[in-house]
């Protein structure tokens, strides 16, 4: 396996994190709306959903290149020694710097980026659906006027509250956004870096 390329990896990643931001930020804000404990409409609605998103998309593009770089430093390192009898091990380590390393172990060879991507989506989504009530009360603490019980930062209190009052449906309030926008931003973010890395990798052969 050659040593990946530094440059490629940086940009390839910027582009992916960008991406995903630019995509995805009105399912984020709408997401917070939904789980604000003045309402829906009251939080704003579906006024200035993109409000905030320069710098968003500004902070995640070295955060996003930094990611890459390490996944694909430590899946070249990882398979710099490639004895088979250490494989599955190996595979399970790059698998814990964000590679996909079941199916590629399955199929014998490294996955593709639409397989990439649809590994995000499934893995985003599930993480998405499960953490939602801590998402909820996440959103609950920031959103709490200054000295109130609810901003002290108690999570299980805050979470007994949203029960009590609204049940089930407050616990999980915003699910369906927030598995969406998670969803699709695991697919575009794998997705977008593998096809642009790629993309670079290839043109730098192709130059002079």
């Amino acid at each position: 396996m050659d040593p990946p390329g530094f440059t490629a990896s940086l940009v390839a990643g910027g582009v992916a994190g960008v991406s995903v931001d630019l995509i995805l930020f009105p399912l984020d804000t709408i997401k917070t709306r939904l789980q604000s404990p003045q309402g829906f409409n009251k939080a704003g609605g579906f006024r200035g959903i993109y409000a905030g998103i320069p710098s968003a998309a500004i902070g995640s593009f070295p955060n996003a290149s930094a990611f890459f770089i390490t996944y694909e430093y430590v899946k070249w390192f990882l398979h710099a020694d490639s004895s088979s009898y250490l494989m599955p091990v190996k595979h399970m380590l790059a698998a814990s710097a964000g590679e996909v390393a079941l199916w590629s172990w399955r199929q014998d060879r490294m996955v593709d980026s639409w397989q990439s991507a649809v590994c995000g989506a499934f893995a985003g989504g599930f993480a998405a659906m499960v953490t939602t009530p801590l998402d909820v009360a996440k959103t609950r603490i920031m959103l709490a006027k200054a000295g109130s019980s609810t901003a002290s930062g108690n999570v299980l209190s805050v979470l007994h509250e949203v029960w009590r009052i609204q049940g089930l449906s407050g616990l999980f309030a915003g699910v369906f956004p927030r598995m969406a926008a998670i969803s699709l931003g695991g697919f575009i973010f794998l997705g977008a870096y593998d096809q642009t890395r790629s993309l670079l990798l290839k043109l730098g052969k192709e130059s002079p």
